[in-house]
Formats: C-alpha cells, structure tokens, sequence
C-alpha cells in the first residue's frame, strides 16, 4: 500500500481551510498534539490527558469531529495487541476496534487545534510519519505537540520532573534534567519529531516521569502536569478543574494507604530521601552519590509495591486476596 494510502483526510475543513492559506498570519496558527498509546504512558498519563481534551469538547454538531483517520488495518499487530471483545451468554459483542484518528477540537477559548491519538503504529513507521506530514501540510499545522509518560525510580511526594524536547531549540520551554546522551528505545513520536524537523515543521514535546510503583495505575497528577505543559507550547487554553480533583483523590488516596501501610511508606521515604540528596547534588556540583542514603533494592521494591498496588486497586494485602494490581 502506498503511504498516501495509509490515511484518509476530510476533503473539506471549512474551520481550518480558512487558516491554512495563512498560517503566519494572526489566528492562523493551528496546532495538532500528538498522543500514541502503548509505550511512552506510564500511569496512563498522557492517554488520560488526551481523553481530558476530548471530553472537554462534547458540545454542539461538530464537537470532536474526526477530520482524518489511518488505516490500522496497515499499521497494527492485532496478535501482540488484541482488542477487547465482549462474550454474552452465547454469542459476541461489543469488539473495541483500535481506532488512530485525527480530531478536530477547540479549547476553553473557542481555538480549534487538532488531537492525533490512537494505538502507536507496530509496523510501517516511516510510511506513518510521511501519511502524518499529508495531515500536518494539509490543514496548515504550525506546531507539533506531542506527550508521553515514563516510569523513574521517584517519590511520588516530590514535583513531577518533566522532560522537554523539541525538533527546534527555540522551541524549549524548560530545561532537560538529563546532560549528555542517552540510548533509549524509540518510539513514532520520537521518530515523527525527527522527520518533522528533516520536513521543516516545528514539533516538541513532553514526557513525565511517573514513580515506577505507580505506573501500572492512572495517575491523573502526570496528565495536569502534561496539560500545563501543552497550554503553553500550543498556545491554548485548558480548564484543567475536573483532572486536578481527580489528582487530589488520588493522592488521599495514596496517602491513607501509607498511613495504614507502614512498612510501605518505609520505602517510599527511603526514595524521598535518595531524591533530595540527588537534588542537593545538582546544586552543588557535588557527586551524585548518596553514600548515607542508599536506594531500595529491587527485591524491596518489589515486594513491598506489589503489596501496594493490590491496596489501591481495593484489597488489602493482609486478607490474603489476589488480585491483578491494576494490570
């Protein structure tokens, strides 16, 4: 199949073919976030910020319309990830077919801006980013957002750390936490701000980091953090209200489990520790080692966090239950 091929646009956006003959001008400017599910969301954090955004676009005939949508059929390995499909009683139901669309949204203030989301491409990539460029050159997109999520070895009583990157360093909005170079696994995102930058399209993006004991749970404090982050880079204007209650049960929620918990917050502690002592480090060009305050060992984590996780997902350890933890 030829890339052109790999995704179908709307023929007519009267909306944003207004702007896209003058996407220099004042009001022209249209900027599309990016969120592709499976790997870079940890805490499900930027796929809760995505579904924020659409919710918060559910008036009126055109509210989230769908203005371009990618074959995947083309793109996706149904055997590594298999949608879900309801059995009742004796016959099927209900198939949950993965869907990688574009959205055309608008934020508080009425601005219409675009939202690519879906399941990430397993194959086929650069024959994904080239059908993403169709989309960006054909609506005038300005600006590329995208957002993620990664699990780190972090408190989740300290600030969420995120890290900001960009095909442009104009683009910037904050400072990498990280110096030098890192050998990580790729992901579409990461591949498309590449290309985009080869194609001359501005494009960044921001990762959170998620504590790793929570990253099999939603943790809707990483989709405000991410949403703040998108507000300022896409120019936009989201009323973050409803996600920011929703952090705040979930952190009560964390924290009676502590309270009750003791040899959990044990460990938590030790994290918080070893991430004050990283930070001093930072300020004071000192080494980053913590000789007094070593990490937890894995076999620690490990244990303890699976207690955890099964008492946020409603068992609590000590009556013997399983469960899943969430996963």
């Amino acid at each position: 199949m030829a890339d052109h091929r790999l995704v179908h646009i709307v023929d007519e956006v009267p909306e944003l073919d207004s702007r896209a003959d003058r996407p220099g001008a004042p009001g022209g400017e249209l900027t599309m976030v990016v969120v592709l599910d499976g790997f870079l969301d940890a805490g499900s954090a930027a796929a809760r910020a995505a579904q924020h955004l659409v919710d918060l676009d559910d008036t009126g005939p055109a509210a989230g319309r769908v203005v371009a949508t990618f074959e995947v059929d083309e793109l996706h390995d149904y055997r590594a990830r298999r949608p879900p499909v309801s059995f009742v009683v004796d016959r099927y139901t209900d198939y949950d077919a993965p869907r990688l669309v574009v959205r055309l949204l608008h934020d508080t203030g009425g601005t219409p801006y675009l939202l690519l989301r879906g399941p990430e491409p397993d194959v086929r990539w650069e024959g994904f980013v080239r059908a993403v460029r169709r989309v960006v050159e054909r609506f005038g997109v300005t600006r590329v957002v995208s957002m993620g999520s990664v699990p780190m070895a972090v408190p989740h009583t300290r600030p969420i750390a995120i890290t900001h990157h960009a095909n442009d360093p104009e683009l910037l909005i904050g400072a990498s936490p990280w110096r030098g170079e890192l050998r990580v696994p790729a992901s579409v995102q990461a591949l498309l701000e590449i290309r985009l930058g080869e194609w001359g399209h501005p494009a960044q993006g921001f990762v959170a980091h998620i504590p790793h004991y929570l990253a099999q749970l939603p943790y809707p404090q990483a989709a405000v953090a991410l949403l703040e982050q998108v507000e300022r880079a896409g120019r936009l204007t989201v009323d973050l209200s409803g996600l920011r209650a929703e952090a705040e049960d979930r952190e009560d929620e964390i924290t009676r489990y502590l309270v009750e918990h003791e040899e959990v917050a044990d460990v938590v502690a030790a994290l918080e520790r070893q991430y004050d002592a990283f930070e001093r480090a930072e300020e004071s060009g000192a080494s980053l080692l913590a000789p007094d305050e070593p990490l937890p060992t894995g076999e620690q984590l490990g244990e303890q966090f699976e207690q955890f996780l099964a008492g946020l997902d409603g068992e609590d350890p000590g009556t013997g239950g399983e469960t899943d933890g969430g996963r």
